[in-house]
């Protein structure tokens, strides 16, 4: 039922997640619930290590923002790939060391271009605009901005349309065609420094073939751009790696990766005499399956099929409602029972939309009843909402056999959050 993923279990009847009861974790912190486990976690991040001994790999933030997962990653080694002056904050609070922090984005504000300056963290340059603004800014503070350039390699990724970020028609990157003439007009401006290329082809990828292609296509573009005189002291391939989120699925591991790109890689640095440092983006293939997320059947009811009605939908899981996204279900407190009937599970949202999983195999469902959404810590919590007025829930870490809160879940205040009231409506 689990696959590869050993920190689920059922035993005794329930679901247990680094040999801590799911059922016992609902009743303790109530649901909804996020549960990560931290062996998990940190035997993600060694896989890359172990795959690619030589690069740094930069955790993509967008993922998972929780400052105790990102606190774990920095403990390991890791950098960030952020996106917004928020997750700058975040990764800074962390513990995460400035050289390796990457300020990505295709449409950041000017201040913010001044945040990562007095940061003194790398920009991914998206355009030229943003290269001749991050001059002025840099100008105007007397500090030199190290920039890199992320490139638009126009490479299918072979995944969803709404996550695929490497097409010539996606809004992210620089065309290829472009990119030496904007690093050569960079070479030439006051206040940053071009130190080398960036891109990232899209995410949950499943096959290794793209992310070669896109590589072969940046070390061409690097081969260029040393032809000019320009240095390139970092390449940075971003991220994108897909997980099994379903029994059948076949993914590839970080080593299957490293076999694709690092002689392609590795061959045209000799041939060029450069040494730039390899940088990795993963964000999915580190945080997805450490993570399951705890409901609570409300109802079962009998229409046109078998609806199972939970106290969380798109509010907090977003993904199948996005992009028809599968999570795999189990019932936590019916973990070893056999399938007896086909349910659709839906949240509580005003949405006809509002479905997390459709016509499920599953044991006899009864009120009261909880359910595990598996492989939900990448972009589970950092998508939550509060739409329909729903409170954002708690998240907890399973750590040596016992859980320790992360996130304390909220109340109906955070509706008032920033609210006021102009004084001429109280009279």
């Amino acid at each position: 039922m689990f696959g590869t993923k050993e920190h689920l279990r059922a035993k005794g009847g329930h679901l247990k997640i680094d040999g801590v009861d799911a059922v016992d974790l609902a009743k303790e912190f109530g649901t909804p619930l996020y549960v990560t486990s931290e062996r998990r976690l940190r035997e993600n991040v060694r896989l890359y290590k172990e795959a690619f001994p030589d690069a740094w790999t930069y955790f993509a933030v967008k993922a998972n923002g929780n400052l105790t997962i990102l606190r774990i990653l920095a403990q390991e080694g890791m950098g960030a790939d952020v996106f917004s002056a928020g997750e700058l904050s975040l990764v800074r609070l962390a513990g995460m060391p400035r050289e390796k922090v990457l300020f990505n984005g295709n449409s950041k504000r000017r201040e913010e271009l001044k945040m990562a300056v007095e940061a003194n963290v790398r920009v991914s340059a998206d355009s030229l605009d943003e290269v001749i603004a991050l001059s002025e800014v840099a100008s105007e503070l007397g500090e030199v901005a190290e920039v890199a350039f992320r490139v638009n390699p126009d490479v299918s990724a072979k995944t969803h349309p709404k996550i695929a970020t490497g097409l010539k028609t996606a809004k992210f990157g620089i065309p290829w065609q472009e990119i030496v003439e904007v690093y050569k007009t960079a070479m030439k401006l006051d206040g940053i420094r071009p130190i080398g290329l960036h891109c990232h082809i899209g995410s949950q990828i499943l096959d290794t073939s793209p992310f070669i292609e896109a590589t072969t296509k940046m070390m061409d573009l690097a081969a260029e751009i040393v032809d000019i005189g320009g240095d390139i002291e970092m390449m940075d391939f971003g991220g994108g790696l897909g997980i099994a989120y379903s029994p059948e699925m076949q993914a590839p591991t970080p080593f299957d990766l490293a076999a694709g790109i690092l002689p392609v890689f590795q061959e045209r640095c000799k041939e060029l005499g450069i040494s730039p440092r390899m940088i990795l983006e993963p964000g999915r293939s580190i945080v997805a399956d450490t993570t399951i997320f705890l409901t609570s059947v409300n109802v079962v009811k009998k229409a046109h099929v078998n609806f199972v009605g939970v106290d969380a939908g798109f509010n907090l899981l977003a993904r199948p409602m996005l992009y028809d996204a599968y999570h795999h279900l189990v019932v936590a407190n019916k973990a070893d029972q056999e399938p007896k009937e086909t349910y659709t599970v839906v949240g509580p949202i005003c949405e006809s939309g509002d479905v997390l999983a459709k016509d499920r195999r599953l044991p006899l469902v009864e009120r009261g009843d909880v359910t595990a959404m598996l492989d939900a810590g990448a972009y589970g919590f950092s998508m939550a909402s509060l739409y329909n007025g729903q409170p954002r829930c708690a998240e907890v870490l399973v750590h040596q056999g016992r859980a320790e809160p992360i996130r304390k879940a909220e109340d109906s205040s955070v509706f008032l959050n920033g609210q006021q009231i102009p004084p001429r409506l109280l009279r």
